[in-house]
């Protein structure tokens, strides 16, 4: 961490996990087969001594700042890598080109062949294989490709039981070794991961099934932290906060693509293209009252590239090219927001929205901004057709908090902003169907 003077406190340390009525209600509603994970989660977990790399996944070959951190923090130039291209459609060439980047930034990668998808392949088998585990415990570094997350789970922990391969990756990792992934090599990262829910409106209406949805992930950030993918690109805030509620998590981070969250031990710091949505529920409510999913008093940071924080304190440390640019405190009595339209947000699960909205909500006068997630015509026509509510949408009001900072700076190329500590409400409404009509001409 850098000098505490420029450390911004996120709100106060939760002493320990949440309470979980709100998991038990759901599980006994039917939401969850099984126990959740915060009720699974019981006992107290050493930390690991390694560096997990969670990437966003999109993550581009030239990304130096990316791929350079994944070499450095395994030892530099003639480091070990073994490349997991579990989760590929095409092993090989995935594989490959991992194998390339890691090896432009000195690294000595190999591809350990643990594939569904390639072809001879015998998982089980090479699971068990001493030559390959042999292999894994001489690298000072793992890499996991992106794809299909649910083929590194099942391959490597078959039934939620660790493999010997499974046991070398975490025997690398307690040793201090490097774990890095990219899309489906970051949702594996906790300890509970999303399996396959594209449709994150969906998830906002309930649909949140135990091995289909949602499963068990490695575990590889801790039992506290959720990670979530393709974050900002895809709108994910919307399966993100259901999830967290469903599970007892307190917090979450949503990784944007070609980005990476770098953590070791409570100590977190963005670097790559863009940033990530740090996501806190230790102060949010539900109204049990209420049919549908609802939250409020959700808290939400957005971490740009360089910025630092430490998930034990809540404390975070812009960068140094913010602290050199312009601060932003709606309540200082010189500030001159730079935005002065209060927007109406139509679609809250779109590209950026979040994130976008954010940055206009701090820099304005406004306390608060709201947006809709809802079913458009054709979707809510296929909603409805499989007995899901096509008329339930979601209000969103993100308002400021009395804590509510920003930094921002225009000297990355861009107009980039670090938002601390703004609030999050959402709730139910109804959406009429259809939502609008044409116009017919005039005879």
């Amino acid at each position: 961490m850098q000098t505490p003077s420029h450390s911004i406190a996120l709100g106060p340390r939760a002493p320990g996990r949440r309470c979980f009525l709100l998991a038990s209600l759901l599980a006994s509603a039917g939401l969850f087969a099984t126990p959740s994970h915060a009720q699974a989660q019981t006992s107290v977990e050493t930390a690991p001594r390694g560096t997990a790399i969670v990437i966003g996944g999109a993550l581009k070959y030239d990304n130096d700042a990316v791929w350079k951190r994944i070499v450095d923090e395994a030892g530099g130039p003639g480091a070990r890598f073994a490349v997991f291209a579990t989760a590929a459609a095409n092993p090989e060439r995935s594989a490959g080109q991992i194998i390339e980047a890691l090896q432009r930034q000195g690294a000595r990668a190999e591809h350990i062949p643990v594939a569904p998808r390639l072809a001879g392949s015998d998982v089980a088998a090479a699971v068990r294989d001493p030559a390959l585990l042999a292999k894994v415990s001489a690298a000072q570094g793992v890499f996991f490709s992106g794809g299909a997350q649910e083929l590194i789970v099942d391959s490597l922990q078959p039934g939620g039981q660790p493999t010997p391969m499974l046991d070398a990756i975490w025997a690398l990792y307690r040793r201090g070794g490097v774990v890095a992934g990219t899309s489906a090599g970051a949702a594996i990262m906790s300890s509970t991961m999303f399996r396959d829910a594209q449709d994150s409106l969906k998830v906002l209406k309930g649909q949140l099934r135990r091995g289909q949805e949602v499963d068990r992930g490695l575990g590889f950030v801790g039992p506290h932290l959720f990670i979530d993918q393709h974050f900002l690109k895809r709108g994910r805030i919307g399966r993100l906060l259901p999830l967290m509620q469903a599970e007892g998590y307190r917090l979450g981070l949503g990784v944007e693509e070609n980005s990476a969250a770098v953590i070791k031990g409570e100590a977190l710091e963005v670097i790559g293209a863009r940033g990530v949505l740090l996501v806190d529920l230790s102060e949010a409510s539900r109204d049990a009252r209420l049919p549908a999913f609802n939250i409020r008093g959700v808290r939400l940071s957005f971490l740009d590239r360089g910025d630092r924080h430490h998930l034990g304190s809540g404390e975070t440390t812009p960068s140094a090219a913010k602290r050199a640019g312009h601060k932003i405190d709606p309540r200082a009595p010189n500030f001159k927001p730079f935005f002065t339209q209060q927007p109406f947000l139509m679609d809250m699960l779109g590209d950026n929205t979040i994130a976008n909205a954010m940055a206009q909500l701090i820099d304005s006068p406004f306390p608060d901004l709201l947006g809709l997630a809802f079913a458009g015509p054709r979707s809510a026509a296929a909603q409805a057709s499989a007995g899901i509510d096509s008329e339930l949408g979601f209000e969103f009001r993100l308002y400021k908090g009395p804590d509510s900072l920003a930094w921002f700076t225009g000297t990355m190329g861009g107009e980039d902003y670090t938002v601390l500590n703004l609030r999050l409400d959402v709730l139910p409404v109804r959406v009429q169907q259809p939502f609008y009509k044409a116009i017919s001409p005039i005879p």
